[in-house]
């Protein structure tokens, strides 16, 4: 399988919000499992109240099937008791993989 696809997301938690955040990031996981179409899936903290989420994709079907799919709905869901502005989103290119 050749990964050559993603998403990069900031999140950046409302004061005080930071462990909700992390909790709701852990329950996350077992979405993005669910998901056929994603490769690999990472959150990770960056700093006190930054947050990431990074994942992988064979073909952009995957990418746009994770798009429109449960994490970013239940993010939405969550997302105006637990962060400070709207999660930055990107889709990048994956140049390599080991």
């Amino acid at each position: 399988m050749s990964i050559d696809r993603g998403l990069l997301a900031t999140l950046e938690a409302k004061p005080g919000k930071e462990e909700e955040l992390r909790a709701f990031l852990e329950q996350g996981r077992e979405l993005a499992a669910a998901e056929e179409g994603t490769v690999t899936w990472y959150a990770f903290r960056l700093g006190p109240t930054t947050f990431g989420i990074f994942d992988t994709f064979a073909d952009e079907d995957g990418r746009q099937a994770h798009l429109n799919g449960a994490i970013p709905v239940a993010l939405g869901q969550v997302g105006a008791d637990l962060l400070a502005a709207d999660p930055e989103i990107r889709t990048i290119d994956v140049i390599a993989v080991k």
